[in-house]
């Protein structure tokens, strides 16, 4: 069985995937928002870390 496709056919399902996929990605990716440590004492950092490493 062979299907004869059409060039504006084919660049619209290229481009149908390339959104699927653009899509995928934005969901799937989160950035996590820097945190402003400068005006944190240095002790509450110090505390902070040794909780994050303990969390783990």
């Amino acid at each position: 069985m062979e299907n004869i496709y059409s060039i504006e056919e084919i660049l619209s399902a290229v481009e149908d995937l390339q959104k699927i996929k653009k899509e995928k990605k934005d969901k799937g990716f989160k950035v996590s928002p820097k945190l402003d440590r400068s005006n944190i004492p240095k002790d509450t950092l110090k505390l902070i870390e040794e909780a994050e490493k303990n969390k783990s």
